[in-house]
């Protein structure tokens, strides 16, 4: 019998976008965790859409989550921290492109869980295993390798 290879961890989750005026809007997004990036996790951001140009994606190291649960942590486009949200415990977090700046409240309890199940497939310190080096090399060379010198 073979061993269970892992699989995408997905789960919808209701964000709140922190206003200036220090209120909240909620925002529908998914967490995503691909085991053939296993060092990435993606928040996809859905703008009213069910079809896929309605969505919007980010993707940021999954440690950086993980830390970003207990202590602040991140520099840059993304930052990630606990956070105490009018509806409970929650974690920030912070994204930053040219086009400004958003800062989200994330159920904490929905985060936990959502890499819990991203652990279970793909353990800490594993996911070199899941990396297709070989693959990703033939890609790169192979668009390079076809043109002519």
């Amino acid at each position: 019998m073979g061993i269970a290879q892992p699989t995408r961890v997905q789960v919808d989750v209701s964000l709140r976008l922190v206003v200036p005026e220090g209120s909240s809007l909620p925002v529908k997004a998914s967490l995503r965790y691909e085991p053939e990036d296993p060092y990435a996790v993606h928040v996809i951001f859905h703008a009213g859409s069910t079809e896929a140009s309605g969505e919007v994606s980010w993707s940021f190291a999954r440690q950086l989550l993980a830390d970003g649960m207990s202590e602040p942590t991140g520099i840059g486009d993304v930052r990630v921290w606990p956070w105490q949200a009018a509806n409970g415990p929650s974690v920030a977090l912070a994204l930053s492109s040219p086009d400004g700046h958003a800062l989200f409240e994330v159920p904490r309890l929905a985060l936990g869980d959502f890499l819990g199940r991203t652990y279970r497939q793909v353990p800490e310190g594993a996911e070199s295993v899941h990396l297709d080096i070989d693959g990703a090399l033939a890609a790169l060379l192979g668009t390079y390798g076809s043109e002519p010198r």
